[in-house]
């Protein structure tokens, strides 16, 4: 049976959390280098303190999309871990900005770094995934577009939000700087003020979205996907075998993820120590010039993210969805190629404009292929939570090779942004492979 149309606002509260979850992942994914940078970390071992949050994505998400698929409650399948995961990064973010007050050596700093930061991306995607799982479960097809294109706005909305924190807190006179090894004030008090806002949004979903019950899931979706064996075109519920008999635009989608993901990583890493060199001449965290240029790459973030939310505007209106995602990443490689010729901090709004498109497109479209492409599979939540792993694995292979590749093109952080461009290029490119469902 079809799926029922939804509301606006019906569609909006699906994924109204997102809007707190993405203001956490904005402070993780906007400030993680910084804060190890300050506390001590070696720029050539930067990229190795990224392998954990894919890695904990590639764990946790599949783990919870196949629990969440068989989980039947009267809250509902898909809430009670995004409210466990929303509760659980709340304290972790009260924690990780705090690692340089507690009076530790730098080893011991160094390792409770790490490990708030392997709990605090464990629970944001525990709390992430479940949003993508929602749309997918209740959702039509005609819809869906329509309903991860709100997802994306709100995504980007929260970015804004948490990339801004820092900047907004140094402007109305908070401290930011520190003694060597301590994480200022500005980025302590983001993280609070992030985390209180967190829990708020999960709260909003929680009361305003009820979940279709076992039969009704069952009435709308055609499937039994709670079931160990549900008779659909994916067999038993193994992962093994649901990747034996995925589609072949999952595995397409994923090529062009692949590259995407590997692109952002290295920008995540590197980009505060570029602009800093760039614009700043310095990557000294200890120097002022520093912190300012950390503080205003936040604004560089939030203008990718408000670039973002303006070209997920735009991307409905074109008409073949293919050259939309191919041209958004072209414009994204472009705008990363662009950020070691900018040495004005003004100037570097443009190249992270362009940035903008590419996140836009990579958000939304991506789980439009696949989740269209899944239909009569069933186990909706298995299969999204496996194909994170098009998200964490490159990132995993990007980290890990992330020291190397700066050694090689001259230990310049700003440089990495050509290899960023690089790799987006190419993924626009692989974008031709895939086939898409009418």
């Amino acid at each position: 049976m079809q799926k029922p149309n939804l509301t606006f606002w019906q569609l909006w509260n699906l994924s109204f959390g997102f809007f707190g979850v993405q203001i956490a992942y904005a402070l993780q994914s906007g400030n993680i280098s910084r804060i190890f940078r300050t506390l001590g970390a070696d720029p050539h071992d930067l990229s190795y303190f990224w392998i954990l949050p894919p890695l904990m994505g590639i764990i946790v998400q599949p783990i919870v999309g196949t629990l969440s698929d068989r989980t039947w409650t009267r809250f509902g399948r898909r809430i009670p871990f995004l409210f466990i995961g929303a509760a659980v990064a709340v304290a972790v973010m009260c924690l990780l900005p705090n690692s340089g007050s507690l009076g530790l050596s730098l080893s011991a700093v160094m390792i409770f770094g790490l490990l708030m930061l392997m709990l605090l991306d464990t629970s944001i995607n525990m709390a992430m995934q479940p949003f993508k799982m929602l749309v997918g479960d209740m959702v039509n097809e005609a819809q869906k577009a329509k309903a991860y294109s709100i997802q994306s706005f709100l995504c980007n909305a929260g970015s804004v939000v948490g990339f801004l924190f820092p900047f907004l807190f140094a402007a109305i006179g908070l401290q930011n700087t520190a003694p060597e090894g301590v994480v200022p004030d500005t980025v302590i008090w983001s993280f609070y003020i992030g985390a209180a806002i967190l829990i708020a949004c999960v709260i909003y979903t929680v009361v305003k979205v009820k979940e279709w019950d076992p039969a009704m899931y069952e009435l709308y979706n055609g499937t039994k996907d709670r079931d160990a064996d549900d008779g659909g075109k994916s067999g038993s519920g193994s992962w093994f075998t649901l990747l034996r008999h995925a589609p072949s635009t999952f595995w397409k989608v994923g090529l062009v993820q692949f590259f995407c993901w590997a692109a952002f990583l290295y920008m995540w890493t590197y980009v505060v120590d570029a602009v800093s060199e760039t614009v700043w001449a310095t990557t000294d965290p200890a120097s002022e010039g520093y912190q300012t240029a950390a503080n205003w790459t936040g604004v560089l973030y939030a203008i990718q993210a408000l670039g973002s939310v303006c070209w997920a505007l735009v991307l409905p209106r074109f008409r073949n969805t293919k050259l939309a995602y191919a041209a958004s990443l072209l414009l994204g490689g472009l705008g990363f190629a662009l950020i070691p010729f900018c040495p004005d901090q003004y100037l570097q709004i443009v190249p992270f404009l362009l940035i903008g498109c590419a996140w836009a497109a990579m958000l939304a479209m991506p789980f439009t292929f696949v989740t269209n492409a899944l239909q009569g599979y069933g186990h909706m939540g298995a299969y999204l939570g496996l194909f994170n792993g098009t998200i964490c694995l490159p990132q995993i292979l990007a980290a890990l090779c992330g020291g190397g590749i700066l050694a090689l093109i001259g230990h310049h952080q700003s440089s990495m942004m050509l290899v960023s461009g690089l790799l987006l290029a190419v993924g626009a490119l692989c974008v031709a492979f895939i086939k898409e469902r009418k």
